[in-house]
């Protein structure tokens, strides 16, 4: 028998007599790997829970779901239980009234190892991004730096990623060499999750090769012109390490927007630009559009080199893809409820001349 709370289950609520938990550890389209009690098992969505009745989140890998067990076949699953933290995007939701549907693409994870190689993929542009979408997500992130002994001296870019990641932990590893790896034992407790989120050619399937201590996933040689990699996950997964942490990989994590969560993404673009919102509010005029006006506290910063052209370029685009995002979701969950409504109207009309 196997103890989901060694895979981070903590039973918050009663559950119908015939349901038992378990964790999605994969998902192959229409079809899902999960851990239960028994162990390993395949299972499917139960079509009148997911589509007929009033919509519930559809599960992804990390998710804790009920299931109902199916002799022979695979198990059916009922209900996604509740999340403490995701990454999500918004896709169409397949309806003829033109919806969209928030996707989660990885779940219930307390780690998020934001990562980057020391090479030319280094960018501090997408780092402000991971950083804001970990936040958002409700997970804590730690920057790894990979690939270290590919370079003589790693501090001058360990520096630049200080100076925009306050209170974030930065480590500096090799899979290669070894190198740093133990540095992560903080983070890899057994129970926990992490999740690994960086572009293609980072090494994040080389770290987990050396964290599992056997190949689990295919590396492939990134390009020698540009440092770009392809992808190796092709779906996604969760990992259970030796000492019993849990990684979740997967390939989409690259493509994730900026969606509305329970709090506003403004306040997680603001926590990670916090040396630039300092400067905001302290113009002489308070309608100043930090261009050329006179008494300009965020132009007087750039040109003191208190603050730089490039991170002040780049916080006015996340936050004006952040307004943009709320505003959007808003205006599509809007959509969506005024063609449920068009779409009811329009069946009981039906039922009415037939």
């Amino acid at each position: 028998m196997i103890d989901l709370k060694n895979y981070g289950y903590t039973e918050t609520e009663a559950h119908e007599d015939g349901l038992e938990p378990a964790r999605i550890t994969a998902v192959h389209r229409e079809r899902y790997e999960l851990i239960c009690r028994q162990g390993a098992i395949f299972g499917k969505l139960k079509t009148s829970e997911y589509y007929n009745r009033e919509p519930q989140p559809f599960p992804t890998v990390g998710d804790f779901v009920l299931i109902r067990e199916t002799p022979g076949g695979d198990s059916l699953i009922l209900k996604t239980l509740p999340r403490g933290s995701y990454f999500s995007r918004l896709e169409p939701d397949g309806s003829d009234i033109g919806g969209y549907r928030e996707q989660a693409v990885a779940a219930n994870f307390d780690t998020v190892f934001i990562m980057q190689s020391l090479n030319k993929n280094f960018n501090l542009r997408r780092l402000e991004r991971y950083l804001i979408l970990t936040w958002q997500s409700g997970a804590t992130p730690v920057i790894v730096l990979t690939k270290v002994d590919l370079i003589e001296d790693p501090l001058p870019q360990i520096k630049e990623v200080e100076s925009i990641s306050a209170g974030v932990d930065i480590l500096a590893v090799s899979a290669v060499t070894g190198a740093g790896i133990n540095k992560l034992g903080k983070y890899l407790q057994p129970g926990k999750t992490c999740v690994f989120l960086g572009s293609s050619g980072v090494g994040k399937s080389s770290l987990l090769n050396a964290l599992m201590g056997e190949d689990v996933m295919v590396v492939k040689a990134i390009r020698e012109d540009d440092a770009q990699g392809r992808h190796t996950t092709t779906h996604r997964q969760l990992f259970t390490l030796p000492g019993g942490t849990h990684i979740i990989d997967t390939p989409g994590m690259r493509e994730l927007g900026m969606w509305e969560r329970d709090e506003s993404i403004q306040a997680s673009v603001s926590g990670v630009f916090s040396d630039v919102e300092a400067f905001l509010g302290t113009c002489k005029f308070s309608d100043c559009r930090h261009l050329s006006e006179p008494g300009c506290a965020i132009r007087t910063a750039i040109e003191r080199g208190e603050l730089g052209q490039e991170r002040w370029d780049s916080y006015q685009k996340l936050a004006r893809e952040a307004l943009y995002a709320e505003n959007k979701l808003a205006s599509l969950r809007e959509k969506s409820s005024r063609n449920k409504d068009i779409a009811m109207w329009s069946k009981q009309r039906k039922k009415k001349i037939w």
